[in-house]
């Protein structure tokens, strides 16, 4: 899936971003559910990801979340086209962020532009995965890449919770409920706890989500 689309391209490892010219401040740590940057407000910093995870949302005019991206540790996120954020960034659960203020005499475009298309080709595939598959096939895509994103292991957490999961992929809770039920049903996956599942049949789980 994601990692699959991108191998092509001479992309940093995020927990191996380093940043010449960048001023990191030290860790910041946010309680679960605490707001980082709200939309509207003045961008600039970019964001790592030390430890927890990181939800990127916008509330829509009917007062619905659309949850965009799911940020983990030793990833960065904040990239803006403008001056300003377009969407809210929330603490999932207990979370350290390191804060990387970009100095004014810096060139870094040769350093962020990798990072930038990363961030692209991944909103470029949740779009694929919201347009064109159904409820199973858009939960077992988010599997797949939770899978690659945690070093390929067999034992996934998911630091989200399945509302979170839902309103990343357009789905209710009660769907996202059933499809994991019906993923342990098919011996595909075995739910270890709420937020922890072991991958039984990786190839299966790879041509659901495909």
């Amino acid at each position: 899936m994601y990692a699959q689309q991108i191998a092509n391209i001479e992309l940093p490892t995020q927990s191996a971003v380093h940043l010449d010219g960048a001023l990191a401040q030290p860790v910041s740590f946010f309680p679960a559910g605490t707001e980082i940057y709200a939309q509207g407000e003045k961008a600039g910093p970019l964001y790592q990801v030390e430890f927890g995870a990181v939800r990127v949302y916008r509330l829509l005019a009917d007062g619905r979340r659309q949850i965009s991206a799911f940020h983990m540790a030793g990833e960065t996120f904040g990239f803006e086209a403008d001056a300003t954020h377009h969407f809210f960034a929330e603490a999932i659960n207990a979370t350290g962020i390191r804060v990387v203020r970009i100095a004014a005499v810096a060139d870094m475009s040769r350093q962020l532009l990798p990072l930038a298309l990363k961030g692209l080709i991944r909103a470029q595939e949740h779009l694929l995965v919201l347009g064109r598959q159904n409820a199973i096939e858009r939960v077992a895509a988010f599997l797949v890449d939770m899978t690659e994103r945690q070093g390929g292991l067999r034992q996934v957490e998911l630091p989200m919770s399945r509302l979170d999961i839902g309103d990343y992929l357009g789905l209710t809770i009660e769907t996202v409920s059933r499809v994991f039920t019906r993923l342990k049903d098919k011996g595909v996956i075995r739910l270890l706890g709420l937020r922890s599942i072991e991958i039984l049949k990786q190839d299966v789980l790879l041509d659901m989500g495909e």
